[in-house]
């Protein structure tokens, strides 16, 4: 009369982080960091002085004034008006769409010629396949043919 135990919690969170995409996740995680940090260096050590040969170099100094008059302190703090600081958003856009074309680039472009190949060379196995299998046919149907018209002549004679 022995009854199942069930697994206790220890032993299914054990089970849940053994799981491939759960490793494959956090590795995901740990190098989309690293990555973040070199795109984010990219925006503010090229992008911004490109930006600053027009203007500013800090993305984040361009805004507009809803409600005059705007004062910020240095300190980052509002003490009147309303601030629109589009700037901070330009620049946050910037390493978005910087981070998108690499990771497209450098990661999702490569892998699905990568993919595609391998598909091509799968397909042309099969087809050679296919056609070894259907030689092979003809071969033993044409075996077959010649036993019969041997076995047919052996009993003409």
């Amino acid at each position: 009369m022995s009854e199942k135990k069930e697994p206790g919690v220890w032993q299914g969170f054990k089970a849940f982080l053994m799981r491939g995409n759960v490793v494959d996740l956090a590795v995901a995680v740990v190098i989309g960091a690293a990555f973040t940090n070199i795109v984010n260096s990219v925006v503010k050590g090229i992008i911004n002085p490109l930006v600053g040969a027009i203007g500013t170099k800090n993305l984040d100094s361009y805004s507009s004034c809803l409600k005059s008059p705007c004062v910020v302190a240095k300190d980052g703090t509002v003490t009147s008006g309303i601030p629109i600081m589009w700037g901070s958003v330009l620049g946050a856009t910037l390493s978005f769409v910087i981070t998108a074309a690499v990771v497209y680039f450098l990661m999702v472009l490569p892998m699905a010629k990568y993919l595609a190949r391998q598909a091509n060379r799968k397909a042309a196995r099969e087809g050679a396949k296919e056609i070894v299998e259907v030689s092979e046919l003809e071969v033993l149907k044409e075996i077959r043919d010649a036993l019969v018209a041997q076995r047919g002549a052996g009993h003409n004679e």
